[in-house]
């Protein structure tokens, strides 16, 4: 299986950040105590006509999903303008703490008519973030990319490992942290980040399905613009993303961007090789995962080609 190739379409440069929508309209309940004071929704206007406005759109997940890769592609339409960065708005009580205010000037600079969406994998697995989320708005659009857990695991193993050995610290061994007597460790933050009905239950007390749409990450490794054009339906945009925009890049072995004869990949410390895992394990995990992908099927209403 080509766990690695998932990560490789991640970038090396996120595109230039291209303006948002007309001002936001504030649907939501009055602020609780966390958050300070907030008088308007919007900056003021840039003087070449731009302004700073709160997301149309939140990218919620999963956490080595392929967030990076989506919110690259859907920058590719001209009537989105994306954050450069993972905000952690909703799911750092220190940010939260700051208010809406802060929130908003921390989006890109936007044209009216033009979308706004930030991404933060964070938010999906992280339980005080859906309520929060609609009480600034319960109309923002949702999406949510999702891959094979087993798979996600392995991945979310791989960024940790190298983040700490860039840090010079203690590598641990991913045996270590999958098994516990011979069994799974079910305390390893890992696993439960991937039993995906438990935290979408969590979502849909909050928001209803047909405002949460769900990306096939797999799917996204496979044919880009079939997921991307689906995506482009469920934010009403216009079509707008065509295949011209996709090159195949034999070199690397995934599809890289096309925009304006400009062409972008990877960066490097994304789609690294996952680590070898002994095949008893693997089948553990599959077997682990089996009953809760069954449970999401039916939550959702739809089936992905997990194992």
């Amino acid at each position: 299986m080509a766990v690695g190739l998932f990560g490789l379409l991640l970038f090396i440069s996120q595109s230039p950040s291209v303006p948002s929508r007309p001002p936001y309209r504030d649907h939501a309940t009055p602020s609780p105590p966390l958050l300070t004071p907030f008088n308007h929704t919007t900056h003021w206007p840039h003087p070449n006509g731009t302004l700073q406005q709160l997301p149309d759109i939140i990218i919620i997940g999963v956490r080595k999903g392929g967030t990076r890769a989506l919110i690259e592609m859907l920058s590719l339409h001209s009537a989105v303008v994306a954050a450069q960065n993972e905000v952690h708005f909703f799911d750092w009580d220190s940010h939260y703490q700051r208010g809406l205010d802060w929130y908003l000037s921390q989006m890109p600079f936007s044209y009216p008519g033009q979308l706004t969406v930030e991404k933060t994998p964070a938010y999906f697995t992280s339980s005080k973030v859906p309520e929060r989320i609609k009480r600034m708005n319960p109309d923002v659009r949702l999406l949510l990319i999702l891959r094979d857990p087993t798979e996600r695991v392995l991945s979310d193993y791989t960024q940790v490992f190298h983040n700490r050995l860039q840090k010079h610290k203690y590598l641990q061994p991913i045996e270590s942290l999958l098994l516990r007597d011979g069994e799974l460790n079910l305390d390893y933050k890992a696993l439960n980040r991937s039993l995906y009905y438990v935290h979408m239950q969590n979502w849909l007390r909050h928001f209803p399905l047909e405002r949460i749409h769900l990306v096939d990450g797999d799917a996204l490794i496979r044919d880009p613009l079939s997921e991307m054009k689906k995506v482009e339906e469920f934010l009403d945009l216009e079509p707008q993303i065509n295949a011209s925009n996709f090159y195949f890049n034999r070199t690397k072995g995934f599809y890289c961007l096309r925009e304006h004869g400009r062409e972008r990949c990877l960066h490097d410390s994304k789609g690294r090789t996952h680590p070898r895992v002994a095949p008893d394990i693997l089948q553990k995990l599959y077997g682990y995962f089996s009953q809760p992908n069954r449970k999401f099927f039916q939550l959702v209403g739809r089936t992905f080609e997990w194992n």
